[in-house]
Parts: C-alpha cells; structure tokens; sequence
C-alpha cells in the first residue's frame, strides 16, 4: 500500500480525533469521580427555630409524639412559652424550643461508658444505641440542655434524633418541620451552602442556646422580637 500525502494527512486527522477524544473522555471521567466523591461526603444536619414565626400550637410536639411513638409522661420536644411581654393590649409571648441539640461536641457522648451515646459521622445527628444503654444515667446529667430522659418502655435513654428512623428513613423532613403551619422550622444539610438552613441563617441574626460550653450545638434559633436573648 502507497502512502501518499493524502493518506498520511488522513491518518493523522484520525489520531489527532482520537487523542482529543481520549483527552475529553479522561476530563469526563474526573468530573464524574469528583461528582460521586461530593456526593459521598457527610451532611451534617441541622434546625433552626424561628421564634418570629412560632405561635405556641405545640403541632410539632403532637407530630413527633404521633411519629415516634413517644409514650406518655415523656416528651422529645418542647415548646416553652415566655411570661407576657409588653402591656395590655399589647401583650405578646415568646415561643422558643427545647430539644436536642446535636452538639458537634456532645458531652452526652463523651460520658457513655458502654457506648451507646454516639454521633452518627454520615449525618451528624447525636443518637442512641439503645441495645446498649444499660440506663447508668450519665447522659442524661452530662446534657447541658436537660433534653435526654428515659423510655419508661424499653429503659433506655431517649430523645429527638430528628425522627432519623421514621420520616427521614422515609426520604421526608422531621415531623415537627412537616406539621409546623407558620413555617416557623426549616430543617437541612448545614455542609450544603445552598441549603435552606444555611440561607435562614446567612440573611438573619440567629443564636445558639448555650454556645459559650463549646458543644457547638446545630439547633439555631432566630430570635424574638421583644426582650433580650436568654443563652
């Protein structure tokens, strides 16, 4: 076979495709580890409250009792209601929540002699293994928030895991997020920029119960209007 200048040209025009192709398809494939890399890393989930919004229905505390099967006497979540604020007629309440914290240091951890205290690492949340509480009870002392109690049905430590079993295994939001009629709690991914949670508190003046402990709590709360902030 000749190769005549024509021939040569061609092939060359080929490898010069193929090489370019391979270039493009080697980029493709970088783009899409890093892709699935992203996609793997951990969230971090976390709340925020905010008490502007919040009128004291208490439908949040009803959902996550109705979702998690929480027995009576004992309660995930709370919505405490300030002494009146201002004077008639112009008296208003503060509404603010009492829960779990999520503490990216959590001291509840930290005490549990058999572990069953833990931090899930893919999620952030703070929960329970409850087939190894033997109810010593140091969690409960060590919270900073007095959030954790006992189940007095399995007896074993108990509290918001942002119903990580029910509705978040489910692909939806907590209870108490779903069931909220103000809006007045948004839930999210706080490693997510672009989230809602990080977006409420990027634009508004937010506070941590607490913080001054160093548990870094992931329950932020935007606060009311009226009287000073209570930490």
């Amino acid at each position: 076979m000749k190769c005549s200048r024509r021939n040569f040209l061609t092939s060359a025009g080929a490898g010069a495709v193929i090489f370019t192709t391979g270039g493009l398809g080697v980029a493709a494939l970088q783009n899409a580890q890093a892709s699935s890399d992203e996609q793997k890393s951990p969230k971090r989930y976390g709340m925020v409250h905010d008490e502007t919004a919040c009128i004291g229905c208490t439908a949040c505390m009803d959902a996550c009792r109705e979702v998690n099967k929480v027995p009576a006497g004992v309660s995930r979540l709370e919505i405490l209601r300030s002494e009146p604020q201002g004077e008639f007629p112009d008296v208003d309440y503060r509404f603010t929540r009492k829960s779990c914290q999520h503490c990216e240091n959590p001291p509840c951890v930290y005490v549990c002699p058999t572990g069953a205290a833990y931090k899930d690492e893919e999620t952030g949340i703070v929960d329970v293994h409850k087939e190894k509480c033997v109810g010593c009870g140091y969690c409960l002392a060590a919270c900073p928030y007095q959030v954790r109690f006992f189940n007095p049905e399995d007896h074993a430590a108990d509290k918001c895991n942002f119903c990580r079993d029910t509705n978040l295994a489910q692909g939806k939001q907590p209870a108490c997020v779903e069931s909220c009629p103000t809006q007045a709690l948004t839930f999210g991914d706080l490693n997510d920029p672009n989230s809602d949670v990080n977006n409420i508190i990027d634009n508004k003046v937010v506070y941590r119960d607490k913080a001054h402990l160093g548990t870094k709590p992931k329950l932020y709360k935007v606060p009311h209007q009226k009287g000073e902030i209570s930490s």
